[in-house]
């Protein structure tokens, strides 16, 4: 079973749909019973990291996350999901976060030219570490994926970066680490290529 953790924020139904191609059972949840039976979890997000840790919090989900997690199941955060994984953020003040993965989540910095929030099609770039994750079979060299986001995650350990984005600079816009993955960009909404890596995700030990 694949549970997609439900704290109220993010379009739910439209990651459910991209992983129920894949797999015939895929759950919608805030119980934490669920999050513990799981064999595989998603986080997906979109909006404030202070609002979705004090979401996880209230409903008593940060514990099973922990748990999950050490306990070596598969896990992908999806963009807010991603920023929720490290340390802390600098939204809303220093807010800490869940702490799986040592770092930061920054703002983009105002250049000229450069407009936040980055919204669109943007090109990721495969670090050496990709091509001994399964996460990313499949997936061409420099492919198209859906973005919307104001902040970007920074790893303290460069080896977790599985690619990078430019805009206005590199930021990381995939991690892995061990059974935490974690993607920056929407694949649910980056058509077959993003599929390509729900399937993968899938069809993880």
């Amino acid at each position: 079973m694949i549970v997609i953790i439900d704290y109220g924020m993010g379009n739910l139904r439209s990651v459910q749909k991209a992983f129920e191609k894949f797999c015939s059972n895929v759950t919608v949840s805030s119980s934490a019973k669920d999050i513990l039976k799981a064999d595989k979890i998603i986080l997906p997000g979109v909006g404030a990291f202070k609002t979705a840790m004090d979401e996880l919090r209230k409903k008593d989900l940060v514990k099973p996350i922990k748990d999950s997690i050490e306990k070596g199941k598969p896990f992908l955060g999806i963009c807010l999901g991603l920023q929720l994984l490290f340390s802390e953020s600098e939204e809303g003040g220093k807010i800490k976060g869940l702490d799986a993965i040592k770092g930061r989540v920054k703002r983009f910095k105002e250049k000229s030219g450069l407009k936040i929030p980055h919204i669109g099609w943007n090109i990721i770039k495969s670090k050496v570490k990709s091509q001994k994750s399964k996460i990313l079979d499949g997936v061409e060299k420099n492919s198209y994926m859906y973005f919307v986001h104001s902040y970007y995650v920074e790893p303290k350990d460069k080896d977790v970066i599985l690619c990078q984005t430019d805009y206005g600079g590199n930021f990381t816009s995939g991690i892995h680490k061990d059974n935490v993955y974690g993607f920056q960009f929407h694949p649910e909404k980056s058509q077959s290529i993003g599929l390509k890596i729900a399937e993968n995700f899938v069809k993880l030990c």
